[in-house]
């Protein structure tokens, strides 16, 4: 299994921005190959990364994508293509545009934008029509961890978010997870990386009663707790972590590249 570090840079960074921020990061691409003595067309890292812009900013994206060998997509879509939703994104569209990879069912869309679990499952399938991978985020909140309902509230999301392929798709199409402790992102409390580790064992064994065995662990689940420089060497020697979703720390090319260096 390829590890995959994903950005996420949330609603950050305008078009020209962007690009500034694709230049300083191919300039980085460019110094890693040149000290590997490794052709231009050998990827430089050993993960698959994956920049999750917002939508205005994937054709700037799209034109650096190719020759830094990353992947793109949106940090949500809709669960139809065309039509009377003003303000949606298509997955078919930002398919067409050059996307791979589609975020789902991230925390702040679930809290702050009041996605269902039926909502997000909808949106599962949809990428997956689309040829789109999608990457389900799960997680509980603080109040949550403190009542001692993670596995509970885990469970429940990767159920609902799974509900709609697992016939269809599950067996031979692919996706990733994505388990984002909200208690461990701005409130001064701190996953440790046995924490996360032992979470993402109790994601696989869900996936394994859903999917069996053999498909649970061919599904990459990453970490996105609030990843930096500092700590991601440690939480990428877990066994159980297959690589990060990083929110803050992305919004810097030399960060995000010393934390992908790692995988």
């Amino acid at each position: 299994m390829r590890k995959i570090c994903a950005a996420n840079w949330k609603l950050n960074f305008s078009p020209d921005e962007a690009r500034r921020y694709f230049v300083e990061w191919s300039e980085l691409v460019g110094t890693i190959q040149q000290a590997r003595q490794t052709p231009e067309q050998t990827a430089p890292l050993n993960c698959d990364v994956v920049f999750f812009t917002p939508a205005y900013d994937l054709p700037v994206a799209v034109e650096f994508a190719v020759k830094n060998g990353f992947q793109i997509g949106p940090q949500n879509i809709y669960f139809v293509n065309s039509g009377a939703f003003t303000g949606e994104i298509s997955p078919q569209a930002v398919r067409a545009l050059g996307a791979e990879v589609a975020l789902i069912g991230h925390s702040e869309r679930r809290t702050l934008f009041g996605e269902t679990d039926e909502a997000i499952a909808k949106k599962v399938k949809a990428s997956m029509s689309a040829d789109l991978m999608p990457i389900l985020c799960v997680g509980e909140s603080l109040a949550e961890r403190e009542s001692n309902q993670t596995k509970d509230i885990v469970g429940r999301q990767l159920r609902g978010g799974l509900e709609l392929i697992i016939g269809d798709f599950a067996q031979s199409r692919r996706f990733t997870i994505a388990y984002e402790p909200v208690w461990a992102i701005g409130t001064g409390k701190v996953a440790t990386p046995a924490q996360a580790s032992d979470m993402h064992a109790e994601i696989r064994t869900e996936l394994e009663t859903l999917l069996g065995k053999k498909r649970a662990h061919e599904i990459p689940i990453l970490y996105g707790g609030s990843v930096k420089p500092e700590n991601a060497r440690e939480l990428a020697s877990q066994a159980n972590i297959d690589g990060f979703l990083v929110g803050g720390a992305s919004l810097k090319p030399k960060d995000f590249l010393a934390i992908a260096a790692t995988l």
